[in-house]
């Protein structure tokens, strides 16, 4: 743990071959998020887990900001990396000029309330936006839960807070986007 927050601050200072240590480090624990992340995902999803941790990988070493102060806040940074690459794919992948995920269908068979995997991860992400406004610390706790894959444990490490207070805020912000996403129906 120590080494990990030192190699930290050394990417931090900009030291030479710092990423380079890093890496091994928290590569598995990365490949884990990305394993549970990739598991809700639906059967049509084509990313892999190391595709996805590759790609936030890529992310995370070109910021050229970043300042992890110690291990929880990599993988909350992590987590952040790993939802805009699945909201930026559905993006994508629902565009009209790519098919949008239209299919033919039969009129008569039609459900209204149907909604493909894609359009659900937009829908969270539309709603978690509006509830970062409202309520930044509970959203980042959405972030770290659903986009990460992390524990109450771990996002209550995390964040510095108690377990219990993790449990609270998960609970109201499952609550609140429940109603937010349901108003859009």
């Amino acid at each position: 743990m120590a080494e990990l927050t030192q190699i930290l601050q050394a990417v931090e200072r900009g030291e030479e071959n710092s990423s380079e240590r890093l890496l091994p480090l928290v590569y598995d624990e990365l490949r884990r998020l990305a394993t549970i992340k990739m598991s809700r995902e639906s059967e049509h999803q084509t990313l892999q887990p190391t595709a996805l941790v590759h790609e936030a990988w890529l992310r995370l070493a070109a910021a050229e900001e970043a300042q992890w102060q110690n291990r929880g806040h990599f993988f909350a940074a992590a987590a952040e990396a790993m939802r805009r690459i699945l909201i930026e794919r559905a993006r994508r992948r629902s565009r009209l000029k790519h098919g949008g995920g239209q299919v033919r269908l039969d009129v008569q068979e039609l459900e209204l309330a149907d909604t493909t995997p894609d359009e659900k991860v937009l829908l969270i992400n539309e709603a978690l936006e509006r509830f970062q406004t409202e309520d930044p610390e509970k959203a980042r706790v959405v972030v770290l839960k659903f986009f990460g894959g992390l524990t109450n444990r771990e996002v209550a490490e995390s964040l510095n807070v108690t377990e219990r207070t993790i449990e609270r805020q998960w609970a109201y912000a499952k609550a609140w986007l429940f109603n937010a996403i349901r108003k859009e129906f």
